[in-house]
């Protein structure tokens, strides 16, 4: 594991382009299996998770050519083979489960090692993506390490009707369905912006989906997926989080987003703690003027609130990046992740900083901010955005702080301190032995 370490207090200040959605680049490179012809990707990061799945493309024979220097790479599966006894999906890494559907549509057989997990956001069932294998005409096999799943080919077209919105439940099924026979229909599906991009590309390789962006896709099953060339639109969350991390130390980022329309949401909660977003030209930045205040609501016997929930709401891995910035804001406001039951335990941490947070549930925290802080020395849960939380409260305060166990920003976000670094910060990573 790695530490940071802030020396905090500087504005930052500059202009930078974020790198590409890792919820978006995973699933499709997950979908690259399901076609036999080259694919070229543009925009790859350089992350831990992307490193593990071509791993396991060049453990399968496919052919696999990558240059993150240039964030390109070449990928075809025309001589990918499987043997259930001997490859195994990446652990620890909720994203490999979406490698089963090219594996079933390919070879009839796939494995979930019973390891597969991403973040310690509580429980991540895996029952969701077993039934949607299921549905397909998928058995299933219990075994001491993990399920083996078996399946004739091509799969069968299927109707479902999700229990809830589930990002990677709802591109499992798109998996299944682009190639199996007839026309699936999926109801309550995730429509967030990179299952969006998700869609976008396998429509792009020749897959047949009406409803993109809606809760109802209907997927048109394919005899074959082509190949081509996709390139990766700019992280919605890493924009954030660099005008987040402006408006924190009162400085003033600029961040590319050729995505606005995705914003209005997000920018009416950044007015709620005092800071403005303002999109130019392809160009987006967040203006301050003055200390970050809590704007009052017009309802004045409840809190002022932000609420996170799967798209259209605001996304919940926002949520920690919001509640930086309501410790630094001067009053009160309650954060609810309506999700995960276990992802508000961090907010412990903050008191070491000398924030005022109350955790009133699972689900639900009240900051009280503005209050005097001063560095400390924290502890990260596993939780990607929740490390990037605990670095921007400490780069906002003056002194030397640390960020323990601050690995899992590897996961999602490429040269992130050397990024910060750019723009004024003093970060850098401490490998601790």
């Amino acid at each position: 594991m790695s530490d940071l370490i802030v020396h905090g207090g500087t504005p930052l200040r500059g202009r930078l382009v974020p790198s590409a959605n890792k919820n978006a680049v995973l699933p499709i490179l997950c979908a690259t299996l399901l076609s036999k012809h080259p694919i070229r990707l543009r925009g790859i990061p350089e992350i831990t998770d992307v490193k593990k799945i071509l791993e396991i493309f060049r453990t399968l024979g496919s052919h696999v050519a990558v240059d993150f220097e240039a964030r390109v790479l070449d990928v075809h599966h025309q001589h990918t083979r499987f043997d259930e006894a001997v490859h195994r999906l990446p652990e620890e890494m909720r994203s490999s489960i979406m490698l089963v559907p090219g594996l079933l549509a390919r070879f009839g057989v796939a494995r979930i090692e019973d390891d597969v997990k991403g973040c310690s956001l509580g429980m991540r069932e895996i029952d969701p993506h077993v039934e949607v294998m299921q549905s397909f005409g998928a058995t299933v096999e219990r075994q001491p390490d993990g399920i083996v799943m078996r399946a004739e080919r091509p799969l069968r077209a299927a109707q479902h009707w999700l229990d809830y919105a589930s990002v990677t439940t709802t591109e499992n099924y798109v998996l299944c369905a682009a190639l199996a026979e007839g026309t699936s229909v999926l109801m309550n599906a995730a429509s967030e912006p990179h299952v969006q991009e998700f869609c976008q590309f396998m429509v792009q390789l020749g897959a047949r989906i009406d409803g993109l962006g809606t809760s109802r896709l209907v997927v048109h099953g394919v005899a074959e997926l082509g190949g081509g060339e996709f390139t990766f639109a700019e992280d919605f969350h890493e924009i954030v989080t660099f005008l987040a991390l402006g408006a924190i130390t009162g400085g003033d980022v600029a961040v590319k987003n050729s995505t606005p329309e995705q914003f209005p949401l997000i920018d009416r909660t950044f007015a709620k703690f005092g800071v403005e977003v303002v999109h130019e030209a392809g160009w987006s930045h967040a203006r301050v003027n003055g200390p970050l205040r809590v704007r009052e609501p017009f309802t004045r016997n409840i809190l002022q609130k932000v609420e996170a929930a799967p798209w259209p709401y605001l996304p919940v891995d926002l949520l920690p990046i919001f509640v930086a910035l309501g410790v630094k804001a001067d009053g009160a406001m309650m954060y609810w992740n309506k999700v995960y039951d276990g992802a508000m335990g961090w907010t412990s941490e903050l008191s070491k900083f000398g924030a005022h947070a109350v955790m009133c549930d699972p689900h639900r925290v009240i900051t009280f901010g503005g209050k005097p802080l001063g560095p400390a020395s924290v502890e990260s849960p596993y939780i990607i955005r929740v490390a990037i939380a605990l670095l921007m409260l400490a780069s906002s305060i003056p002194g030397q702080s640390r960020i323990r166990n601050a690995t899992p920003i590897r996961r999602a976000h490429p040269r992130f301190v050397e990024n910060l670094c750019a723009l004024g910060a003093h970060i850098e990573w401490r490998d601790e032995a």
